[in-house]
């Protein structure tokens, strides 16, 4: 439905967005996750044609937009701050983009009411923006986006005014309506459990480039780059040397991987939630003192350093609360993992 190619886009020196390629099929909620500078918010707005690039196309079922103002594509964008008239009522936002349409009176009042349900904010037509909540503010800014039925809805960070609760359930809605509609979305974070929870396919950018693009699955159990595995969730980075088709660590344990491991793999990154801790039966085995502990609520993890120096974090989901914690810092310990956990890194 989207396609990008070649796509430049440069503020003076600085190259923002750095020859890149990007296809978004029908209906697939698309996550560019990325830091600040990254890139991906300058992405967004030149798809919304807010920038325009030095070089590359971008085209929607075919058609070349590359070159049409903002008002002439089939492109609507959230915006973080939301971007309500505070002057003008919930129903007069809503339909702000219809009427400049030229569509008739009856039709914009059909079509508000219609998003009103969809965002489920009957009986609020006639309120102002100061009179609603952060959440209440962020469905207005979403119905008066998809009011005019755009092919495709461009949202930066729709959530991050939202608090934890509310941000969890908000993104759940917007997933169940993302999918409801059938409509595809591209939608900008920098929270990885947002991208992680919320998209079918996530494209993590780093310095203008996307460095990968994969199913939240594929990207966080199979990352490309060292960058794309401390990027998206945690990850234990420990630099390996190999020797006959084996990766070797520092401390001097040979890893047992599932996984082929090339001749200039560089790193081996395996997650903390991954990483055991005790007497336990597993393929790779290392020993070390714990110099730390991190409570979480839901998890605990303790970051032990090993005879080379490097420092391991295992994480513990606690299923049946905190409990009596059986290791305490200065402790010696043994960490384990399997073979399936180990993800071997070329760059």
């Amino acid at each position: 439905m989207l396609t990008i190619s070649g796509l430049r886009v440069r503020y003076g020196s600085l190259v923002a967005i750095d020859d890149l390629d990007l296809t978004v099929p029908p209906g697939e909620l698309f996550v560019l996750l990325g830091g600040s500078g990254s890139g991906k918010s300058t992405l967004l707005r030149t798809i919304a044609g807010f920038v325009r690039p030095e070089s590359g196309r971008i085209a929607i079922n075919g058609a070349d937009l590359t070159d049409l103002p903002p008002h002439r594509r089939p492109v609507n964008m959230m915006f973080q701050s939301y971007a309500l008239f505070p002057h003008m009522s919930v129903a007069a936002n809503i339909s702000f983009g219809l009427r400049t349409r030229g569509m008739s009176r009856a039709a914009v009042a059909d079509r508000v009411r219609e998003m009103l349900g969809l965002v489920r904010l009957q009986g609020f037509e006639a309120r102002r923006p100061s009179q609603l909540s952060g959440g209440q503010q962020q469905r207005v800014a979403l119905a008066r986006s998809l009011a005019p039925r755009p092919a495709l809805l461009l949202l930066d960070e729709p959530l991050s005014a939202l608090d934890r609760n509310l941000r969890r359930d908000t993104r759940e809605e917007l997933v169940g309506l993302q999918h409801d509609l059938g409509l595809a979305f591209i939608l900008v974070t920098h929270d990885q459990e947002e991208a992680l929870t919320m998209a079918d396919r996530i494209g993590v950018m780093h310095a203008g480039r996307l460095m990968q693009v994969g199913s939240p699955s594929d990207v966080y159990e199979r990352p490309d780059t060292r960058f794309v595995a401390e990027f998206l969730g945690a990850a234990n980075i420990l630099p390996v040397s190999v020797r006959n088709g084996r990766a070797e660590l520092a401390c001097g344990l040979v890893v047992h991987t599932a996984m082929d491991v090339p001749a200039d793999a560089r790193w081996l990154a395996v997650r903390p939630e991954r990483v055991m801790i005790g007497a336990v039966d597993a393929a790779n085995r290392v020993a070390g003192v714990v110099v730390q502990q991190s409570y979480a609520g839901d998890t605990l993890t303790h970051v032990v350093r090993l005879a080379d120096g490097s420092l391991l974090r295992a994480t513990t989901a606690l299923q049946q609360g905190l409990g009596a914690d059986p290791v305490s810092v200065g402790d010696a310990v043994t960490l384990a993992w399997q073979p399936a956990a180990c993800i071997v890194l070329r760059r």
